[in-house]
């Protein structure tokens, strides 16, 4: 089918569900109720307005105000007494969100059929369709959210930095930062990735480096590439210096601001909230549970043990379990927006599992360890172990300073995990549609029909992730 048979199989459900949705709940809610007027007053004009209480960059006002404008011209042909800033409504603004996840389909397609060479247009299309399906990027894309925008702006400039075009790349980065500022940190994952893959490119005719990454131990891959480093740090200052100002930039922005967020500092303050890292794990290993929870895969990591000296495997696991306990003691932060918004489902899951029980917390750390040694596992298969642990420490880097438990927030480590993990098994991705279809109609079901007031009043409430 193709690209265009995979834009054509996520546009019919955006604009079906868009719909209904936009019937249902034509007024901003939650976080909307920030985003939306403020977008209104960029297409205004009023691009010196703030709301003191968004704490997010205007990447996503910006990529609205160009959206808007290129439908202006239809709008007004249907409506001749239309203004540019009237054109901005609520569905019009959310509908950004629904180009873009088409975009974003796109994009993974073409990720996909990069890092995946091998597969033919039946197995990528497969893959891309039930990418687009995964719960916490379906239901974003029918309200007006920073998510969809971050995930594929950030997606762009991978896909950029993979056709060695890192100045493009860094480009879009930026858009990126400017859409949600801690998107800085995968933009330093795709630069380090990029130089992974440029120090490979220089050693295609060396069996040194490019036969043996995988099957050497870390410490010699570690040195092995610090060597090589320092012998290409020229070459490597000349392709990837783009990507240097953008860090610096973002780093002068954070001294000149006072923190990493714009607005509501006192409820997003930097917290070591390392729990939340067991939480992702676990979550993301739950959305690839036919190829996580298998007899097969916790054979194949039994198996790993048996082939490893003993003495270290005890050890290693000993160490995993007790920052597992130690991570949900003395860093399990439970924010004040967790504790009192009945509207998130993470509510529920904190006091109806995490809470049920004085224990419960740490029953579920094995789980947890779990969850990360199958992660390890199944990336291993494909990449170099420099390469997951760039990947551990971006997605701790973006995970743990947040004090508030969103799961929108594993969207873009998960995406990554996903499309780096050689899953070759149709079944496996079938069970993960099936999952995913059925994960996103109990929420949008539970969303659109199933709404409920406080005992207080303030209106019409929703579940919502």
């Amino acid at each position: 089918m193709g690209k265009i048979g995979v834009a054509v199989i996520v546009s019919s459900w955006v604009l079906a569900v868009s719909i209904l949705l936009n019937h249902i709940v034509p007024q901003p809610y939650m976080d909307e109720i920030f985003h939306i007027p403020q977008a209104q007053q960029y297409c205004k004009g009023n691009l010196r307005s703030w709301d003191p209480m968004i704490t997010t960059p205007p990447g996503l006002y910006i990529v609205s105000l160009a959206y808007v404008a290129s439908l202006f011209p239809g709008l007004f042909s249907i409506k001749v007494d239309a203004s540019f800033s009237e054109a901005c409504s609520s569905s019009i603004l959310r509908s950004t969100n629904g180009v873009l996840a088409v975009f974003c389909s796109i994009l993974v397609y073409n990720i996909l059929t990069h890092l995946r060479p091998s597969l033919n247009d039946r197995k990528v299309t497969l893959r891309t369709v039930v990418l687009a399906l995964y719960p916490l990027h379906w239901f974003f894309t029918f309200l007006y959210y920073t998510d969809v925008a971050s995930l594929t702006a950030v997606l762009a400039s991978y896909l950029m930095s993979l056709k060695k075009k890192h100045f493009f790349s860094s480009l879009v980065g930026a858009l990126a930062v400017l859409i949600r500022q801690t998107n800085i940190i995968w933009i330093f994952f795709i630069a380090c990735t990029g130089v992974l893959d440029y120090i490979l490119d220089q050693q295609k005719d060396s069996a040194n480096l490019t036969d043996s990454s995988q099957s050497q131990d870390f410490f010699h891959e570690v040195c092995e590439i610090s060597s090589r480093l320092w012998q290409f740090k020229w070459e490597l200052i000349a392709s990837f210096w783009p990507y240097l100002i953008i860090i610096a930039a973002f780093i002068i922005f954070v001294f000149w601001n006072g923190s990493i967020v714009l607005g509501a500092k006192e409820a997003h303050t930097v917290s070591p909230h390392f729990a939340q890292l067991m939480y992702f794990s676990l979550v993301s290993v739950l959305f690839m549970t036919p190829v996580h929870f298998t007899i097969g895969q916790a054979a194949a990591l039994a198996q790993s043990f048996c082939k490893k000296n003993k003495l270290v495997i005890f050890f290693q696991l000993c160490t995993a379990l007790t920052v597992g306990f130690l991570s949900v003691h003395f860093f399990s932060i439970a924010h004040p927006y967790l504790v009192a918004d009945n509207r998130h489902y993470t509510f529920y899951l904190w006091r109806k599992v995490i809470k049920s029980h004085w224990s419960m917390k740490y029953l579920l750390v094995p789980l947890y360890v779990y969850s990360w040694m199958s992660i390890f596992k199944i990336l291993a298969k494909s990449r170099r172990k420099t390469w997951v642990l760039a990947y551990f420490l971006a997605t701790a880097a973006t995970l743990i300073p947040a004090p508030l438990i969103e799961f929108r927030y594993y969207t873009i480590p998960f995406f990554f995990l996903i499309l780096h993990a050689h899953v070759d098994d149709d079944r496996s991705w079938l069970l993960m549609g099936i999952l995913y279809v059925a994960t996103n109609t109990f929420i949008m079901y539970m969303f659109l029909f199933r709404p409920f007031s406080w005992a207080h009043g303030a209106g019409v409430q929703r579940f919502i992730w």
